[in-house]
């Protein structure tokens, strides 16, 4: 089909395929692959908040399901919190020019979180996902696939020792422990933020920011303070002026642990300390 005549659905996606293959096809396939996020037989739930990421992500899964030599469904599900009419038709407007066949349902996680004063985003985050998979489950899907790219994952490495006092990443697929059976995937893991913005503004696409009350107020200047993940964005924009390879190093930091000279660490709830076997790997050396 010549370009011309092509819809503007076909023409993002298209250059998902051709201008953007490099930093974001092959980088899903290769993050889809690596992680083995898809098994033949699944029925995965495309969790689509209306922001850029999870629109990419919706738009990469749509044409994996129609080429992917391991077959398997998809249901693109749009959780509305309480969105204002303005915020949810754009979300609705998006997805049709996308040609992604959403499925919006409600719930009233805004109004519950409205007069939170102590982590209202992280009580948020913590009931979208609740809804998120319940939906899921009542649709038959076995996975839910959210939009964290890139970018999160090292802003988690870095707000966990900064804030945290904890070294930790955002994993690339985890079991849910709440639904038995149901797993998350994070599809847009090896793409970066930098290449999703490209590949909207090349489009001319304009998606949801943050809709959530919380951040409507901070744009009304009523004295929130900046978020401590946008403090983190800030940290590695300067760094990144030093170091061009700052960001692999610190994702890299991840899969490099060495537990010789690690003092203590945790799996579940089975702690260990380097003083476990210190004395005994004196004697053997």
């Amino acid at each position: 089909m010549k370009i011309e005549n092509m819809s503007r659905a076909q023409l993002a996606e298209r250059s998902i395929l051709k201008k953007y293959n490099k930093p974001i096809w092959s980088r899903f396939i290769k993050g889809m692959k690596e992680y083995k996020m898809i098994s033949e037989g699944d029925r995965i739930a495309v969790c689509i908040s209306g922001g850029k990421d999870s629109m990419l992500m919706a738009k990469c899964i749509q044409h994996l399901q129609k080429y992917s030599e391991i077959p398997f469904e998809a249901r693109y599900i749009v959780m509305d919190p309480g969105y204002n009419p303005a915020n949810r038709q754009k979300i609705i407007d998006n997805a049709s020019a996308l040609e992604i066949p959403v499925e919006i349902f409600e719930s009233s996680i805004f109004d519950a979180v409205a007069d939170i004063e102590k982590n209202p985003c992280y009580l948020c985050a913590r009931m979208r996902r609740g809804y998120l998979y319940s939906r899921a489950e009542a649709l038959g899907c076995n996975k839910i696939a959210l939009g964290h790219h890139f970018d999160d994952v090292i802003e988690t490495i870095l707000m966990g020792v900064i804030y945290g006092a904890q070294f930790q990443t955002m994993m690339p697929k985890l079991h849910s422990s709440n639904f038995t059976g149901m797993e998350l995937i994070r599809p847009l893991y090896m793409v970066r933020e930098a290449d999703i913005i490209a590949w909207a503004r090349y489009n001319d696409l304009e998606f949801l920011q943050c809709a959530c009350r919380f951040t409507e107020k901070c744009a009304e200047g009523d004295g929130v303070g900046v978020s401590k993940r946008q403090e983190i964005k800030e940290l590695l924009k300067k760094l990144r002026a030093d170091n061009p390879l700052i960001d692999m190093n610190i994702f890299r930091s991840a899969e490099n642990v060495n537990l010789e000279t690690v003092i203590s660490y945790h799996k579940g709830e089975e702690y260990h300390s380097f003083l476990d076997d210190y004395d005994d790997r004196k004697k053997s050396e």
